[in-house]
């Protein structure tokens, strides 16, 4: 069987030059395991996120790719992680919390803190209410995301998932209107709200605009701590009917159109049908020029810094 010229993977070519650096590379490091390989190859090749941290996980999904074509022989696999495959994940266990009803006007709820609770103590607290109270349950994000919780009263009224946006959604791409090019130079700089849970004893009027509202000033800034590059427009997926169209600071509304559930998984085949929407905030210029001035304007403050 001929070989084949190249590969596509995550929008990247891979052809016969490069297959044959990675023959040649795992050739070199014979005692290195799956996980130790992809992480000494992204040294090797400067493969970073904007925050500096290796894309080993990206590194790997590619290597498995070729290996299962024949094109690399990767080493055995030495220890399979507990959870790896999603069947095997535990789920998030229940934390017990006050559901006492809280119905009030927004006014009277009080003070409300926007809490991301990645990587903390609260974490856990997070994943058990998406598993409990969210229908489509808790899964773990891959790739760039961040976890709130939002406060009010001293409990949490809220929870916020958010992700790095998929590379192709044609809804999306034809409502900003840019060209592949700008698409993969500039996808890393979109957010997509992939859960968003107002908890069911929480009674208060316009409560999700409000926080979508202050979440669309927060996100940005919470992005650019953590990844090391700001988030400059986030999408949302709601359904249809519920989210006014004053719900984010930028005003009106947008609908790009629907995304066809390509961020819908259901294990439950009774689950409430979503109508999901790719949902932006247009400005007064047209959405992709306003990008392109953004993006540019942080591209070219990274590169001075770095001078």
């Amino acid at each position: 069987m001929p070989e084949t010229e190249t590969w596509r993977y995550r929008g990247q070519t891979i052809g016969r030059e490069q297959i044959a650096f990675l023959r040649e590379f795992i050739r070199e490091h014979p005692l290195s395991s799956r996980w130790k390989l992809s992480r000494q190859l992204c040294e090797a090749l400067g493969w970073k996120q904007a925050n500096g941290a290796l894309r080993d996980v990206v590194c790997r999904g590619l290597m498995l790719m070729l290996a299962r074509a024949g094109e690399i022989e990767l080493p055995p696999v030495r220890r399979r992680i507990l959870g790896q495959r999603r069947t095997a994940r535990p789920r998030p266990e229940a934390v017990p919390i006050d559901t006492t009803p809280l119905k009030m006007p927004l006014g009277a709820l009080g003070a409300m803190e926007i809490q991301l609770v990645r990587r903390t103590a609260d974490e856990p607290l997070f994943e058990s209410l998406m598993e409990e109270f969210h229908y489509l349950r808790y899964e773990q994000p891959v790739g760039e995301h961040l976890k709130y919780l939002v406060w009010a009263q001293g409990r949490p009224v809220a929870c916020l998932a958010w992700s790095s946006a998929p590379r192709h959604l044609a809804s999306r791409d034809r409502f900003i209107g840019w060209s592949g090019e700008a698409r993969r130079r500039n996808i890393r700089y979109l957010a997509y709200n992939t859960r968003f849970l107002i908890l069911p004893w929480v009674e208060v009027p316009h409560l999700a605009s409000h926080i979508l509202g202050r979440m669309a000033r927060q996100i940005s800034q919470d992005w650019k701590r953590i990844y090391g590059h700001p988030d400059l427009s986030a999408g949302d997926l709601h359904r249809s009917g519920t989210i006014p169209r004053d719900l984010l600071s930028g005003g009106e509304l947008g609908i790009a159109g629907a995304d066809h559930g390509a961020r819908q998984r259901r294990s439950d085949p009774s689950a409430e049908p979503v109508d999901q929407r790719s949902v932006g905030s247009p400005t007064a210029s047209p959405v992709s020029r306003v990008a392109t001035e953004h993006v540019s304007e942080y591209e070219a403050g990274a590169t001075r810094r770095h001078q």
